[in-house]
């Protein structure tokens, strides 16, 4: 496999994939379609979703099949597709386990500041995913990202998702993306969870699915090195995250239409 680090400071990647591992079938299936449009644009797709959301609004949200079977089904998608992964970690000692089977740790936007855990998944060698909290102005996240690089691990991305503006509401500042890539490392923009209207719905959160495609174009624009956004075979029936989440059957256009905005700002 090449080197994706090497990769996404230099061409516009994808991190694409259902919020949470919802059924072996749905997941395999979902990342098998986007393996095939990695290959039909030429593209590096990383493939995302979670095994536990720990973090949900209400205690009987979702979570997803827990780290075991979850990394079990991982692993498979890999095998099958060819696709590296990604998925989040809420725990230090979730690190080594998931570091045998993923190629990027992700750190959730509200564990962001939780040194022990960057420090964990610095400690596995993989690239290491720091989503921006939305109580974060983007140069703050210098000293987030310093916690990784001096545990002796600078393969770190840095993800825009949105800044906490009012009550279940979020907005993002564009200028975050040229402020954080001053830092050194690539910079992803997430469409998908700055749509996001936390809490939203009472008991769990809503967003507005149909600003997905003008924050990604925004944030290519903005010159961001790679994409994140959550896709789905049927938001609307999502058990995660649906009301933000991008319908799998329009993403390849989409990521037509934003590699074309790559060209146009760097011809």
């Amino acid at each position: 496999m090449e080197d994706i680090y090497t990769d996404s400071r230099n061409k516009l990647f994808f991190i694409l994939g259902p919020c949470v591992l919802e059924n072996r079938d749905m997941a395999l299936t979902a990342a098998e379609q986007l393996a095939a449009m990695a290959g039909r644009l030429g593209v590096t797709v990383v493939f995302k979703s979670s095994f536990d959301k720990a973090n949900r609004t209400a205690k009987d949200g979702f979570r997803g099949p827990g780290m075991e079977q979850g990394l079990l089904w991982l692993q498979e998608i890999k095998r099958r597709t060819g696709l590296p992964l990604i998925t989040d970690i809420h725990l230090p000692q979730q690190a080594q386990a998931v570091a045998e089977v993923v190629d990027v740790i992700q750190i959730p936007a509200f564990l962001c500041r939780q040194t022990d855990l960057l420090v964990a998944a610095a400690g596995t060698g993989k690239i290491v995913n720091i989503k921006k909290g939305q109580f974060m102005a983007p140069w703050d996240m210098s000293s987030v990202a310093e916690k990784v690089a001096r545990s002796g691990n600078r393969r770190i991305w840095l993800t825009e998702r949105g800044s906490a503006f009012g009550y279940n509401n979020l907005v993002v500042d564009f200028k975050s993306i040229p402020v954080m890539a001053r830092l050194g490392y690539p910079v992803i923009m997430d469409a998908t969870h700055s749509v996001q209207l936390p809490g939203g719905l009472g008991a769990s959160s809503g967003g507005e699915r149909e600003f997905v495609p003008v924050l990604a174009r925004a944030g290519v624009a903005a010159g961001c090195h790679g994409v994140f956004m959550e896709v789905h075979p049927d938001p609307q029936n999502a058990l995660c995250d649906g009301p933000n989440s991008w319908p799998l059957a329009e993403t390849f256009s989409l990521l037509q239409n934003l590699l074309r905005i790559r060209r146009a700002v760097y011809a």
